[in-house]
């Protein structure tokens, strides 16, 4: 297992201004190759819709999101925390997205991914209040989409009970700014009303 690695990632998602650079470049080199970084190299097999997501597969979405993390980090309660959940929040897309007919879905990766995130630092000697963080970030990023539109997998109670708001809400704005073309406006609104419906 490469420690040395996941120091010098850890590294660069505190330091750089897009750390989407760096990390290319370790994909590029196979750098990626062995467990647990095959859990972020398995986000290229992900696909995505097209409509929603131009930039394509998952691993090109998270390296856009993981870039907005670095220009919001100073609004997080926790800027490491809130770095690796950006670059994991997707982790449980591989293992459940499907398509069926053109409909890709990926039902549930918020929950199957929050688990992951404690496999994927089981690995590294991290501290246990550190990796709950940074999984219920992961657990609870999809909830401005369900909330916002009123669906049934919107858990308000339980999520302020487990999470910072205002920490899904900053992450939910880097997520949804992790696209081609996205219109910061329309999320800010986006992020607006979830904390509004939020305050219930």
């Amino acid at each position: 297992m490469d420690h040395t690695l996941f120091e010098v990632i850890d590294n660069n998602l505190l330091q750089d201004d897009m750390p989407s650079q760096f990390l290319q470049n370790l994909l590029a080199q196979g750098k990626l190759n062995d467990p647990p970084f095959t859990m972020l190299s398995d986000l290229q097999k992900a696909e995505q819709s097209l409509i929603y997501h131009p930039e394509g597969n998952v691993w090109n979405h998270t390296m856009l999101v993981v870039d907005e993390a670095a220009k919001r980090k100073q609004n997080a309660s926790d800027k490491r925390v809130f770095l690796w959940a950006a670059l994991l929040h997707d982790i449980g897309k591989p293992s459940t997205t499907k398509n069926k007919n053109g409909k890709i879905t990926s039902y549930d990766h918020d929950k199957i991914g929050s688990k992951m995130v404690s496999q994927f630092f089981s690995y590294f000697d991290e501290d246990d209040r550190f990796v709950k963080e940074v999984a219920i970030l992961v657990r609870w990023h999809m909830q401005i989409l369900f909330v916002v539109n009123r669906l049934p997998f919107a858990e308000i109670k339980k999520m302020k009970a487990q999470a910072n708001i205002n920490d899904v809400a900053l992450l939910g704005i880097c997520d949804r700014m992790g696209r081609l073309g996205a219109d910061e406006e329309k999320e800010q609104e986006t992020i607006r009303q979830f904390l509004e419906k939020c305050k219930i």
